[in-house]
């Protein structure tokens, strides 16, 4: 399933984005349902997820690769997830722009389930993932104007 998405941070630079998607605080407060997220070591994290969106209800641990880095611009997410509900193996390309408007970061994802995630099909996995992603979104705008004063 392929999940594509994307958010414009209105006065945010690409700078001041990107090191708020670096701050490991900032994601366990900005992650849905986040429960633990703890680096293992370099840009490796253990992530403990309760989720709880329409048929797709659970904990999961995860793990979650940071690789590829290309500060500002880019980076690559590795997420193998596991729970009652199924498993998830996800990879996320991670896009970082500047606009007149701002800082514009697109999440390009392929993702693959198993388990009772795969029986509630693509279209309902494919909107609980972009609400998800939208909640996300939110949620850094907000980590990142608090960090860059606004």
């Amino acid at each position: 399933m392929k999940i594509e998405n994307s958010h414009t941070f209105k006065g945010i630079s690409v700078e001041t984005l990107w090191n708020t998607l670096q701050n490991k605080e900032v994601l366990r407060g900005a992650l849905p349902g986040c429960k633990s997220f703890n680096e293992v070591e370099g840009d490796v994290y253990d992530a403990e997820l309760g989720i709880n969106v329409g048929p797709v209800k659970g904990l999961f641990t995860a793990e979650v690769r940071q690789v590829e880095k290309k500060e500002p611009e880019f980076y690559k997410l590795i997420v193998h997830g596991k729970g009652k509900p199924g498993e998830i193996d996800a990879n996320a390309e991670m896009r970082l722009e500047d606009s007149e408007a701002g800082a514009i970061l697109t999440c390009s994802a392929d993702v693959k389930v198993t388990g009772i995630l795969a029986s509630v099909g693509q279209r309902v996995m494919g909107g609980v993932a972009k609400l998800l992603l939208g909640q996300f979104f939110k949620d850094i705008e907000k980590e990142t104007k608090k960090i860059a004063n606004l």
